[in-house]
């Protein structure tokens, strides 16, 4: 089927690699998982053998019709014709398992990051650039959302994928990223909020990044922001809070 230009989206072509792609998941017969953008249900379908229930989400109503109809055959595939940014996420615990549209992947990531109640485990296929981004330390280089978001959750990818796995084939490569919940924040709870901001300030205001007790972490006058890995900001922002 065609995907109207305004929900673009690159669909993967083979059931079968969507099951393996599953199995390199926690996901369990128990799960409660989320589908984002379902299209017309390889995923949810593939879901649906595996966990308890699925919530396929569709926010093209042509497509979300055609979702329906092939998920008739699953009493526990429930399909919500909606904008997953705009939807409430559940209060009892779920998993996240998606083919997300690649211009939506940071909203997507911010949702389900910043909710009261965030997924156990979420699974997206994203472009490796974005990835990338998450992880602690990637080549040297870290990027702010990920620095903002990894004393709260952990980053990994999975999977690498080919690009002739979709249709219609996409010019970037793409990962299967796994974003899990932490037990425990590395960062006290009633800080979080401290941390956060501390983090934004750092990477948009050279003076202030300038100006933080580097010498604490072993770093020199000069590095920048994105060369200092998650575990080195954490220290930082200890040496920091401490310091003031």
């Amino acid at each position: 089927m065609k995907r109207l230009h305004n929900y673009s989206q690159h669909f993967l072509k083979n059931p079968r690699f969507v099951h393996e792609l599953i199995g390199h998941t926690s996901i369990k017969p128990t799960d409660v998982v989320y589908d984002i953008g379902a299209g017309s249900g390889v995923i949810s379908s593939a879901l649906a053998r595996r966990c308890k229930k699925v919530v396929a989400i569709e926010i093209e109503p042509q497509t979300a019709e055609i979702l329906r109809k092939n998920m008739a055959a699953f009493d526990n595939v429930e399909v919500k014709v909606a904008d997953f940014l705009a939807l409430k996420l559940p209060e009892t615990p779920y998993k996240i398992f998606a083919n997300i549209p690649f211009h939506l992947t940071t909203p997507i990531v911010r949702k389900i990051t910043e909710d009261t109640n965030p997924p156990v485990a979420a699974y997206l296929i994203v472009q490796k650039q974005f990835a990338n981004k998450l992880l602690p330390a990637h080549n040297g280089f870290s990027s702010q959302l990920g620095m903002i978001l990894g004393v709260s959750f952990s980053f990994r990818i999975r999977k690498r994928l080919k690009r002739s796995d979709f249709w219609p084939h996409p010019n970037v490569d793409t990962v299967l990223l796994e974003i899990k919940r932490r037990d425990q924040p590395l960062v006290n709870s009633n800080d979080l909020i401290s941390y956060r901001e501390f983090i934004h300030k750092s990477f948009t205001n050279p003076a202030a990044f300038a100006g933080l007790p580097l010498a604490a972490i072993g770093k020199n006058t000069g590095v920048k922001p994105s060369s200092l890995t998650l575990d080195e900001w954490v220290s930082l922002f200890n040496a920091s809070y401490n310091y003031s």
